[in-house]
């Protein structure tokens, strides 16, 4: 099993509807993000749309933040929320499934509805530096 322990960068995101189509990718055309995993199993997350303006049309700019205990079993990926800027995740856990696309780490979670659709989600992360004790 990979070790997910480490600081890592949002490089790249994608998503496609039930049938395959895709859709517009998650926090924009030029997502930013960072990801770190602790040996003392403690995470934190955020990620934005790092856009300086949104193009005409679009009214949602994605923001995401949050950090707790985690459990790792090298496919699964559980993390406890004990802080969030979403306060309805503060207590849930926060479920994500995981495999490697080389050196990247991928990230995806069940279907969710996203404006009017359900959308599947792929998050990669690239490893940048190692997570301090």
């Amino acid at each position: 099993m990979k070790s997910i322990v480490g600081t890592w960068r949002l490089c790249k995101t994608a998503a496609h509807d039930d049938a395959g189509k895709p859709m517009h990718p998650p926090y924009g055309d030029k997502p930013r993000g960072l990801l770190v995993f602790y040996p003392d199993k403690r995470m934190m997350s955020v990620l934005c749309d790092g856009r300086g303006a949104l193009p005409e049309g679009e009214t949602v700019r994605e923001y995401n933040s949050y950090c707790g205990n985690y459990d790792y079993d090298g496919k699964t990926l559980v993390t406890h929320v004990d802080a969030s800027a979403d306060p309805k995740r503060v207590g849930g856990d926060q479920t994500r499934f995981t495999h490697f696309d080389g050196e990247l780490l991928v990230l995806t979670q069940k279907p969710r509805l996203w404006q009017g659709v359900m959308q599947h989600r792929e998050l990669y992360w690239e490893r940048i530096a190692d997570a301090a004790i």
